[in-house]
């Protein structure tokens, strides 16, 4: 039964590791950032090795794999956020009440452009702010010709630079004034709009784009510098960022970016597993890489996930109370 024992426990090891990485967020370089994004799959398997570890009688095994396993599924759990409610507040400031200025919120990866435009604009139809990513030049022609502009009057759009690809452009459109236009710095263009709103305080709206960390250490070197320049949340401004960040809850550059002070309204409205990228032709993996991020001031009363014909992002769509 040696063998066999010692077996269990060098199965469970993987497990193990990827535990103290996520526990400990000392996840760095390639490839253990871009594997982080898969931590949910981990904890789904961590099953595998505790089953392993009791049909060897190992308790050496058994300590280490059950203990990976409870650290794996209570990091992803604790993802999630808190239930969802008639009126859902910010889990950072519980006194946030969800009265207030409402603000509709249309955030979308367009995949290079390719996103359907008429589904965009059913999306946008009853919005106040639209923010789209992978936003190319055609991309933009062909959402005038379908009609935002005559819905969302107010436009700020960020062609990629010369040296990106087309697709690295960002937009925003609107139907409230636009007291100012900015671009957060970034690898990609990252438009941000402050917006006069009757009844409440100036909100400032980032189309967020960060690089993705998928295929080397510069890219995740270029993504961990995309994530800390964002802006923070500011007491003159109430301040919203919504777009693909290229992170989940389980990278630790993200939760060092909540912890600046903002709100994730999917994790506010209990729904911070819910996936919002798949590749095309597959149903897996499902991660939840884009974000509505809130100044905790912000209530969030409602957050959905939307698929778009002819984009592997679905649409963030969030309803938010404005405090006045």
């Amino acid at each position: 039964m040696h063998l066999p024992r010692r077996a269990a426990v060098d199965l469970a090891i993987p497990w193990a590791g990827w535990a103290v990485l996520r526990a400990t967020g000392t996840e760095r370089g390639f490839p253990l950032v871009p594997a982080m994004a898969f931590t949910r799959y981990a904890a789904g398997t961590s099953v595998l090795p505790v089953a392993a570890a009791v049909l060897t009688r190992s308790r050496a095994a058994t300590w280490l794999a059950a203990g990976a396993a409870a650290l794996l599924t209570g990091a992803v759990l604790a993802g999630a956020g808190r239930a969802p409610s008639a009126a859902v507040h910010s889990v950072a400031v519980p006194s946030v009440v969800a009265a207030g200025r409402p603000l509709r919120l249309v955030s979308l990866n367009m995949l290079y452009g390719e996103a359907d435009p008429a589904a965009v604009l059913a999306l946008a139809a009853e919005a106040d702010v639209l923010a789209l990513s992978e936003v190319t030049p055609e991309a933009v022609t062909a959402l005038l010709d379908a009609g935002v502009a005559d819905l969302l009057p107010h436009a700020h759009v960020v062609p990629a630079a010369d040296d990106r690809s087309p697709g690295g452009g960002g937009a925003l459109w609107t139907r409230l004034q636009v007291r100012s236009r900015s671009v957060v710095p970034g690898r990609f263009g990252q438009p941000a709009v402050r917006l006069a709103v009757l009844g409440a305080r100036d909100v400032e709206v980032t189309a967020v784009h960060t690089h993705p960390p998928t295929r080397s250490a510069a890219m995740v070197t270029h993504w961990t510098a995309d994530l800390a320049q964002l802006p923070d949340p500011d007491a003159p401004v109430l301040r919203v960022l919504a777009g693909d960040f290229n992170a989940t809850p389980d990278h630790a550059a993200f939760r060092r970016l909540l912890r600046r002070g903002w709100v994730d309204a999917a994790r506010a409205t209990g729904q911070g597993l819910r996936p919002t990228w798949s590749p095309l032709q597959s149903r897996l993996p499902r991660l939840s890489l884009d974000h509505v991020l809130v100044d905790p001031r912000i209530g969030v009363s409602s957050f959905r996930v939307v698929r778009v014909p002819g984009t592997d992002h679905r649409a963030l769509v969030a309803d938010l109370r404005l405090p006045g």
